[in-house]
């Protein structure tokens, strides 16, 4: 395995959103659902799904109606306008990312327009001159691996030469049936305690819980050197 580019997730890896969605989504669903500690318990390893899936889930574990299409559209806007608003890159990630010499794009289970979107505002577009692919393009969310299917080919390269960093399970899933390596992300205000062991479980190579790890950890796997980290 040469590992030749490099695939990245939005929310939650580059952008610090998944948090701001936790909360939006658990205020917005607990006049409905109550109890908000359980709702958080719910949402928290839903993240990375998309929101309708997400919804539709919690509301059949909790037996509750389901949404009508308006409402989640509704909901949608609601959570997407709040992470926008309180958009901010990862901690460390523009400088972990510079210097990673490999070609880069993004893969999301987002809209194209709000990903640009949220890229030119916290200025992190230009890392990725490898494109921006996500749900709506490739046509199938995460976890199906076609986003990282069409990002590979769209730069070029086999999934099996990409390395992809993901902070949720149902990305890593998606980016492990493409035949990509797969780095998780722990490090986020919004991953449970246990995420660190989730991800490896989903299949992970290596996890990590800081920006300033990535470059290393990226080299590892260009050197070949796949030790899991204690």
């Amino acid at each position: 395995m040469t590992i030749t580019h490099l695939i990245s997730d939005c929310d939650g890896v580059l952008i610090d959103s998944e948090a701001v969605a936790l909360q939006a989504l658990a205020d917005y669903l607990e006049p409905i659902a109550g109890d908000r500690d359980r709702l958080i318990e719910l949402i928290r390893p839903r993240l990375g799904l998309k929101l309708e899936a997400l919804v539709l889930g919690i509301c059949a574990e909790l037996r509750l109606p389901e949404p009508s299409v308006p409402d989640l559209a509704a909901m949608r806007g609601v959570v997407e306008g709040e992470c926008d608003r309180k958009a901010k890159p990862v901690p460390g990630v523009r400088a972990a990312l510079e210097s990673i010499p490999l070609p880069k794009a993004v893969a999301s289970n987002s809209r194209l327009m709000r990903v640009q979107g949220l890229l030119e505002r916290t200025n992190l577009i230009s890392l990725f001159a490898g494109g921006l692919y996500t749900a709506d393009i490739a046509g199938r969310p995460k976890p199906d691996p076609a986003v990282y299917l069409t990002a590979a080919a769209g730069m070029g390269a086999p999934a099996a030469n990409c390395v992809v960093i993901e902070d949720s399970i149902t990305g890593v899933q998606a980016a492990v049936a493409a035949g990509a390596t797969v780095l998780g992300f722990a490090g986020g205000p919004h991953s449970p305690a246990d995420q660190a062991d989730r991800l490896r479980q989903a299949g992970a190579t290596l996890v990590f819980a800081s920006m300033e790890e990535l470059p290393g950890l990226v080299e590892r796997l260009r050197s070949g050197q796949q030790a899991v980290l204690n």
